[in-house]
């Protein structure tokens, strides 16, 4: 009884086994066959040359917001945003938008105004002074004017005296004279100095407070307000980075956010330099936005860049393509990521089938076509990015293998005339 257990066990073990390899054997086989199975068929028809990129979605055109204009005017370089509304943020005209940092046009408003405080001390002072130097000047004058009339009377009288005494009488008058002359020319050049002083100070003190009324205005566009209606954007740097708060603002574009036209949008795309000779304006272009991928629009190619540039990080060169986007659709917004199927041609009645399914070897390009199973050699022509035009060896509705089937060492070569 124990040895006819056994023997149970045993037999039932080998069955397991051969169960096991069996199915085993019949997995793999038919996952062989099934993907050596795999066909497709020759079509005929309109064969299109795409070119596909990616692309970023910004308006055709926009209206700028700016902070404050005279920035170089008060020697001010560079400005720091302390804190602008969050992109995307639909403002009404007037509505605030952004803060500058107001630390340096403080401290140089602070500066400006103990310098205002110092010229006009010193006006003051001038002004007394030359008031003052003026006064001496002017009563000097009126006392050498008594002493020639006194001089001149002394004259007068002296007929009756020694010829040397009216001598000496007229010697005083003439010292008079050129005393009084002399004090009406330095009394003269005294106020044209007084005056000159006066115009320079004033002009000083004028100067400042024209610069102390400059910046304080300037210091009121530090709160930046939206030009009108629409979607705050912030403006990017060259670099591609987006300003935002704790961004430095340039005094030469003054440019904290754009108001995008959102009723016409262009994508902005790069193409390789490969494929920008198929590239043309006028070419017409599908547009798809990755964030609402069932949603197609039409679109034409309106700019082509002329020069190429380096990709940050990569050795590629690209050329900048702008698309126009032909639809208005409420929920397209600027930064969006694009996907432009470009069609630079297209060939009518051609043969053509998919790139995979065409294999070469040395100078042969052949492939597995499945009725007469033979490696039929094949002419082909232009590629777009999955399929390749067939000029000789195939007609409409062959079918072919993608890949090379298991036996494919065993199929001869069908070769062309």
């Amino acid at each position: 009884m124990t040895l006819f257990s056994s023997g149970r066990k045993f037999w039932a073990i080998v069955i397991i086994i051969v169960i096991l390899i069996t199915g085993s054997s019949y997995y793999f086989t038919r996952d062989k066959k099934t993907e050596d199975s795999i066909t497709t068929k020759v079509v005929f028809g309109d064969f299109k040359i795409d070119v596909t990129t990616s692309g970023e979605l910004e308006a055709m055109d926009s209206e700028n917001i700016s902070g404050p204009s005279g920035l170089r005017e008060v020697r001010i370089w560079q400005v720091q945003i302390s804190d602008i509304v969050p992109e995307g943020t639909l403002v009404d005209s007037g509505q605030y938008v952004a803060t500058l940092d107001r630390a340096e046009i403080t401290n140089r408003m602070k500066d400006l105004e103990s310098e205002l405080e110092k010229l006009e001390s010193q006006f003051i002072k001038t002004k007394l002074d030359t008031s003052m130097d003026m006064r001496a000047a002017r009563e000097e004058l009126i006392n050498l004017k008594y002493a020639l009339e006194e001089r001149t009377i002394t004259v007068e009288q002296s007929i009756y005296e020694p010829p040397a005494t009216q001598r000496q009488a007229k010697i005083e008058l003439e010292k008079a004279k050129r005393s009084f002359e002399q004090a009406e020319k330095n009394y003269k050049l005294r106020s044209d100095k007084a005056s000159a002083n006066m115009q320079e100070v004033s002009a000083s003190y004028t100067q400042a407070q024209r610069r102390l009324e400059q910046i304080r205005e300037v210091l009121s566009g530090f709160t930046i307000t939206a030009p009108k209606s629409g979607m705050v954007i912030y403006k990017r740097n060259w670099d591609g980075s987006k300003m935002g708060a704790g961004s430095t603002m340039g005094s030469w574009e003054n440019v904290v956010a754009t108001l995008p036209n959102l009723k016409e949008m262009i994508s902005k795309t790069f193409v390789n330099e490969i494929d920008i000779s198929k590239v043309k304006t006028g070419q017409k272009v599908q547009i798809s936005v990755d964030a609402f991928p069932e949603r197609k629009y039409s679109g034409t190619i309106t700019e082509v860049a002329n020069i190429g540039e380096q990709m940050r990080n990569t050795n590629a060169k690209v050329f900048e393509v702008k698309i126009r986007v032909h639809e208005f659709d409420s929920i397209l917004r600027p930064a969006m990521t694009t996907k432009n199927i470009i069609n630079t041609s297209v060939i009518p009645k051609a043969l053509y089938l998919p790139i995979e399914s065409v294999h070469n070897s040395d100078s042969l390009t052949y492939v597995y076509l499945t009725a007469r199973k033979v490696k039929q050699q094949i002419r082909t022509g232009s590629t777009n990015e999955n399929q390749i035009i067939v000029k000789e060896g195939l007609k409409e509705g062959d079918e072919v293998y993608l890949s090379a089937p298991e036996d494919a060492m065993d199929w001869k070569l069908n070769e062309l005339l």
